[in-house]
């Protein structure tokens, strides 16, 4: 078999393992494993649990030995935002707190104290959203000052498995720029604004960029997994991976990764923190080869995912995870019916009100809203799920509307990557609302970017557009109107 290269794409849900190579022209991809990925409540915050995450990278490494096909190459990437500190022997510090827990609510009026949501959008050009980590790291100063003096170490999720994996620490760029403390202009660290919020210097090194070796497998992980590896750095933002895997050929189109978050925008070379960007809140998020996503985050997905795990009974209580008996388990597909025949029910959401980013009832809130605003509160679950996924389409619609304006280029379709590419009921009623064609695929987005980058590196393409045009041949793309 020809050289093959591991893309380890964990998401805020679950977690993925998929090698891939290119053979006759073709990118192949193989899945060896999958896990899942849940928050846990522990010391009053919602946090991850890292020591299992890290396990189950192993797992997989291990699952990729057993079927044959050992890597070159691996590259690993989560969610942006989300961090740890380590302190002078390399041991955690505190818990690795989750985006979606409430310890920032109202701490954007200190930030404002020191430097006005303008001021922050032109140095960074990144969208305000209350789990930034600029705002988690001033929740941990205000909270536990003591952590911040101890560390000696700053590492994203991402940043810190590759350190468990070859024992180096590199601080990689696009996930760097999810924290609003990279100066979106100069491309690095903004050390004048993090000196103002008095955050320790040391822990804010030289960026590191898509491509770049962060190094070899440990002797006692190439033991443990029974092989060694070069761990290469792809993008470790998601979104930053999934772009990368459009096979747009109209450069006016947009691109959505739609998964637990959707994420809609264009590419661009310049960062745009134009007035009008900054009042529609839009984000500048830093991407491989210094290309900007300049992009909406939308609740996306979550709120299904929510919907569906509080109706087949999924609970959770202190360090774990617990499981009552429900009527009847949703799948996917079963609640996209249901939506469907509900296709009359107009009632709809603002999907990215704060209350649904973590809610103890995403059903409840959800009623909640339609009641306060004076809508019919969905009774059956085919409504509730219409009423979330025509909101969702209609968030698409006017996200599409306000990027027309800024970027004053006419739309001409919607390329849909990632997992959401897969539910066809949200792709035709997306391609209705917008008048737009919608393109949807590959599913495994993320997992693509991940590996062009370690193919780019590998020199099986010679640059970004090879890529791409390979994946334009590789995978079927359904279309929608």
């Amino acid at each position: 078999m020809k050289d093959c290269y591991l893309a380890i794409d964990i998401g805020a849900s679950s977690g993925r393992h998929i090698i891939g190579y290119v053979q006759n022209g073709r990118m192949e991809l193989k899945e060896i494993y999958r896990f899942e990925n849940r928050l846990l409540k522990r010391n009053g915050h919602l946090v991850w649990d890292t020591k299992a995450l890290f396990k189950e990278i192993l797992t997989g490494l291990k699952a990729c030995k057993e079927a044959g096909m050992i890597p070159k190459t691996v590259g690993i990437d989560t969610w942006g935002v989300d961090y740890v500190l380590l302190d002078e022997n390399d041991r955690l510090i505190g818990d690795a707190v989750a985006y979606r827990d409430s310890r920032t609510e109202g701490i954007d009026k200190s930030l404002s104290r020191v430097v006005s949501e303008h001021g922050l959008y032109e140095k960074t050009g990144i969208q305000k959203q209350p789990f930034n980590t600029i705002y988690q790291l001033l929740s941990l100063q205000k909270e536990n000052p003591g952590q911040l003096k101890k560390a000696a170490s700053f590492l994203m999720i991402p940043d810190y498995f590759n350190f468990l994996l070859t024992g180096i620490k590199k601080q990689e760029y696009t996930n760097a720029t999810t924290t609003n403390l990279v100066n979106a202009a100069k491309k690095e660290w903004d050390m004048e604004l993090i000196a103002r919020l008095g955050f320790p210097a040391h822990l804010f090194k030289p960026l590191s960029v898509p491509g770049e070796t962060a190094g070899e497998f440990t002797e006692d992980v190439a033991k443990e997994v029974g092989f060694s590896a070069t761990v290469i750095l792809p993008a470790t933002h998601d979104t930053g991976s999934a772009f990368l895997a459009v096979p747009a050929r109209d450069e006016a189109s947009v691109y959505l990764s739609s998964g637990t978050w959707s994420l809609l925008g264009v590419e661009t070379l310049k960062p745009q923190t134009s007035e009008e960007a900054f009042s529609l809140n839009f984000t500048n998020e830093g991407g491989a080869f210094y290309r900007y996503r300049f992009l909406k985050n939308i609740m996306g997905l979550w709120i299904i995912q929510s919907v569906r795990r509080e109706l087949n009974g999924t609970a959770y209580v202190e360090g774990t995870k617990s499981r009552h008996v429900a009527k009847k388990e949703y799948s996917f597909a079963e609640l996209s019916e249901a939506a469907e025949k509900c296709y009359y029910f107009t009632s709809k959401i603002d999907v990215n009100d704060e209350r649904f980013l973590s809610p103890e009832s995403m059903i409840d809130e959800i009623k909640g809203y339609c009641r306060e605003h004076e809508a019919q509160v969905p009774e059956t679950v085919g409504e509730l799920m219409q009423c979330v996924y025509t909101s969702l389409a209609d968030c698409y619609v006017k996200t599409i509307a306000d990027l027309s304006k800024i970027t004053r280029k006419k739309i001409t379709g919607i390329n849909i990557i990632g997992g959401g590419s897969q539910d066809r009921y949200l792709n035709r009623i997306t391609a209705k609302a917008s008048g737009l064609p919608v393109y949807a695929g590959p599913t495994e987005g993320t997992a693509i970017g991940n590996l062009v980058i370690q193919m780019i590196h590998a020199g099986i393409f010679k640059n970004l557009q090879d890529a791409r045009d390979c994946i334009f041949k590789s995978f079927d793309i359904e279309i929608f109107t």
